[in-house]
């Protein structure tokens, strides 16, 4: 075994035991969330200490069309240097042949971070709680759907056949016979996740046809940013093996509920490692409310990445099991912000807001980013709501061009993102969005084409 590899983690070398490694999958996540990157012989991967792409694949849409955002010397493509984290050395173990991924990080030519590589952008948001004697811990939720394989886009997405020769159900959330039905896919994500090192805390059916819900322990916020971005690739590949598709789009099916990625927050002293949302006598303090109060200030202006397409905002329906509002409340899952029932020592903050198409790394970011500054300006939570918060006004959002308003006029979210990011990212997605607007949609041929 070469030098390097005996300092594999665990499992990546629990997963090569008594095997040759063939190759090994240089990868770093573009602005949407994608694995781009280099495969390599192993034998190169030994020789080589870092690997280089252009800056531009940060300046891309999901359409593969570019956004103007080079800055002041131009679109002339300057290489990135991207170094290895052999600490998220992991197996790919739906390929043909023994294979690690390893996520790399970026770099300019003088050794300084990209600012707007997404996870930088997480790097810098932990560093600053860092700085002040506070360690960040998060817990994602992670919700997608199975489906029927779609190779048509004008078709409406369908739920996938389960085992019994019947449609995936809706409306059968908890149902453990609604999870056996596509039982294969849910070994093959389990099996896939063993041999990644990664721990799941549960799946559950939630409730929409087809709809899954994976947990994620608690822990660092790049590490499980790193098990999401994981965890969305091996979640497509076991679908794939078993003739369906696995979608993280927020909304992929009409009159279903949406996809969300629920992030658990906590915040501890590092020094003491007690969780400052809980004091002496176990009651709440007053950073516990100041947390919350900056999520229900600063929220609004982060949606635009937390909600990052123009198919994000029809997840936030009234009574489709997202929210609305910015309310808080103790467990109550009809509220943007919840804190779930807990020990004192694990009270967190959960935000429901972010769906599942986000980029984890900048999700949790920006969500991390929005409780920051409640703890820097002492934001005030109000009281707790009491009943379904439904009832109330729609506060957030509603399409992509008005979030994306909201977020370039946030100073201060800037401030603690890296203003640089903040200027590529809406470049991106406004290009994103002049695209989508040129495409026409049924809808609109249904009913103006002979109506008006």
């Amino acid at each position: 075994m070469s030098d390097w590899m005996k300092n594999l983690p665990e499992a990546a070398q629990s997963y090569l035991a008594g095997r040759t490694l063939d190759e090994v999958e240089c990868i770093i996540a573009d602005t949407p969330g994608i694995a781009r990157g280099k495969a390599v012989p192993a034998t190169k991967f030994a020789r080589q200490s870092s690997f280089h792409l252009p800056n531009s694949i940060f300046f891309q849409t999901l359409t593969g069309g570019w956004g103007e955002a080079a800055g002041d010397e131009g679109f002339t493509e300057p290489d990135m240097v991207l170094k290895p984290d052999m600490t998220t050395a992991t197996a790919a173990p739906w390929t043909a042949d023994w294979t690690l991924q390893v996520i790399h990080d970026a770099y300019d030519r003088d050794g300084a971070p990209i600012p707007f590589a997404p996870r930088n952008v997480l790097k810098r948001v932990v560093a600053q709680y860092r700085a002040m004697g506070l360690t960040p811990v998060v817990a994602p939720e992670m919700e997608f759907f199975l489906v029927a394989r779609n190779t048509d886009p004008a078709k409406p997405i369908e739920p996938m056949m389960g085992r019994s020769g019947r449609p995936a159900a809706a409306r059968q959330a908890y149902s453990m016979s609604a999870v056996d039905e596509y039982g294969p896919v849910i070994d093959d994500i389990y099996d896939f996740a063993e041999a990644q090192g990664f721990e799941i805390d549960g799946i559950t059916q939630e409730g929409g046809a087809g709809q899954v819900e994976i947990n994620l322990r608690h822990g660092d916020p790049v590490k499980l940013a790193d098990e999401v971005f994981y965890f969305k690739r091996l979640i497509r590949e076991a679908a794939l093996r078993h003739d369906c598709f696995a979608t993280f789009m927020a909304k992929p099916i009409a009159d279903e509920p949406g996809s969300a990625m629920h992030i658990h927050h906590s915040i501890l002293d590092t020094v003491s490692g007690q969780n400052i949302f809980t004091g002496p006598q176990d009651g709440e303090t007053e950073r516990f409310y100041h947390f919350i109060g900056g999520l229900q200030e600063h929220l609004p202006s982060a949606i635009a990445v937390m909600a990052p397409y123009v198919n994000s905002y029809r997840r936030y329906v009234k009574d489709h099991a997202a929210p609305i509002n910015l309310s808080w409340a103790r467990d109550n899952r009809t509220t943007g912000i919840r804190v779930p029932v807990s020990s004192p020592q694990a009270r967190r903050v959960e935000n429901r807001l972010a769906g599942m198409d986000c980029n984890p790394y900048l999700g949790i970011a920006v969500s991390l980013a929005c409780g920051l500054l409640g703890l820097h300006q002492k934001c005030n939570a109000g009281r707790a709501y009491k009943g379904d918060a439904y009832e109330e006004e729609t506060v957030l959002p509603r399409d992509l061009g008005h979030a994306l308003d909201l977020f370039d006029a946030a100073g201060d979210l800037h401030a603690i993102l890296g203003p640089d990011f903040a200027r590529v990212y809406s470049i991106v997605k406004r290009a994103e969005y002049d695209e989508f607007l040129q495409v026409i949609s049924p809808w609109e041929r249904e009913h103006l084409l002979l109506s008006v």
